[in-house]
């Protein structure tokens, strides 16, 4: 999962890599997008969450005809869900990112890219609910290989659709939502081909699954979602306020906000191939594992992201070089880069903690804890930071609040963990 994330998520930072070569116009509207996208990603991953925690419960208590009627349920209302969110943000476009402050001129290059790019973010949806299909039955392994596949398709696809190649001219920033399109149509493809031969689904006794499972979905898939759907009104609130410094500015927060989504690659991929796990051991009662699996997880994050952080700290002049030749928009990023980095380390440890919540049957615990990183800790100490020295006040502003919701995210384990071991609610 690892690899597979480092791969999505690398394809991603391709993505505005090339767009930065189109010039700061382009690179800003496309860092205007980041919190619409992210919505999207937040209901997704939040009815993912669901997904895998129901269903590897189901398989740790042996009911597969049951795993199989959710694993068909959960695809078809998932499709449905995403579907019905990405017209909306269409039709909602115009005063959304003039809230956000786009001007004019960038509203305009965003109403291009826009529809290429929801149509990405919906094809990317079911196919991360394939993904947790697979997750939830143990084989990390497909889902991993997708990735790769995918991220390479879209390597491949976006300079030929951004710049154009020989007398065919590129489509500018719309061709890297249409390459990213492509890629996860093909990945879609070859997964449900996968999937049409595993026993995993079924098409029979549905409505009666639907009305026995709506409720303990709801009970974690709606704290899930809301914790998800956090970030991108976080993100929103944030870019609101990195606008008011200026655009390139902008441009450098969008692509710090990419290159954070890749340096947390393994944080990531414990918070999608860990719950499964925890979610059989809930269903078989083995708490000592809980136990082990948690202080591992918990371990690796500290160690591996305080090292990938100092390390990309002390490389921030040549990382920023790579992804920006904008000389304004590079001194910003490596500004950003200098504080943020290391600060991530904290915020792996609150991102093990939610996702734990979610599959141990503590969702409300796990949704407050993600409003309170973001809302108590993140957010005020990033508004203070930007009021006080502007950017770089405001990357110190963020990094302190990483570490204050790391803390208090690490306290709230300890309490779980040192409780009597016993099943929680599921509206715990």
């Amino acid at each position: 999962m690892a690899i597979g994330v480092l791969a999505l998520l690398g394809f991603q930072l391709v993505d505005s890599a090339f767009i930065a070569r189109l010039g700061t116009a382009p690179l800003a509207a496309q860092s205007f997008t980041f919190p619409l996208s992210f919505l999207v990603i937040g209901i997704q991953v939040g009815m993912g969450i669901a997904i895998a925690a129901l269903i590897s419960r189901t398989l740790g208590a042996r009911e597969t005809a049951r795993a199989r009627r959710l694993g068909s349920l959960v695809l078809l209302v998932g499709t449905a869900t995403i579907a019905l969110l990405v017209l909306l943000l269409w039709a909602i476009q115009t005063p959304v990112f003039g809230l956000l402050g786009a001007d004019g001129a960038t509203r305009t290059l965003i109403r291009h890219y826009w529809g290429p790019q929801l149509l990405a973010a919906w094809l990317g949806a079911v196919l991360y609910f394939g993904y947790s299909l697979f997750r939830a039955h143990g084989d990390t392994w497909l889902p991993g290989k997708m990735m790769v596949i995918t991220s390479l398709l879209n390597l491949v696809l976006d300079p030929l659709l951004i710049f154009g190649l020989g007398p065919w001219e590129g489509l500018g920033l719309p061709g890297a939502a249409w390459a990213t399109s492509i890629a996860f149509a093909t990945g879609l493809l070859l997964v449900g081909r996968r999937l049409s031969g595993m026993d995993w689904l079924a098409v029979e006794g549905l409505a009666g699954e639907l009305k026995r499972s709506l409720v303990p979905f709801a009970g974690i898939a709606g704290p899930a979602m809301i914790s998800q759907l956090m970030p991108p009104l976080a993100a929103m609130l944030a870019i609101s306020v990195v606008a008011s410094l200026g655009e390139a500015q902008v441009a450098a927060w969008g692509l710090a906000s990419r290159l954070e989504t890749l340096s947390l690659m393994v944080v990531l991929a414990m918070t999608m191939s860990l719950p499964p796990w925890l979610g059989r051991c809930y269903g078989a009662g083995d708490w000592e594992q809980i136990h082990r699996l948690m202080r591992l997880a918990l371990r690796v994050v500290v160690v591996w992201q305080l090292s990938l952080g100092v390390l990309m700290a002390l490389a921030s002049p040549w990382l920023a070089l790579v992804l920006s030749g904008n000389p304004e928009v590079r001194d910003d990023l490596a500004t950003l880069i200098r504080f943020l980095l290391p600060s991530y380390a904290a915020l792996g440890v609150c991102m093990i903690v939610v996702s734990a919540g979610n599959a141990l049957g503590w969702p409300l615990r796990a949704m407050l804890m993600s409003g309170a990183r973001l809302f108590v800790f993140y957010l005020p100490c990033l508004w203070v930071g930007a009021r006080l020295g502007e950017l770089t006040g405001l990357a110190m502003g963020a990094a302190i609040g990483n570490l204050l919701a790391g803390l208090a995210a690490w306290q709230v384990l300890r309490r779980i963990l040192a409780s009597p071991r016993r099943q929680p609610s599921s509206a715990s």
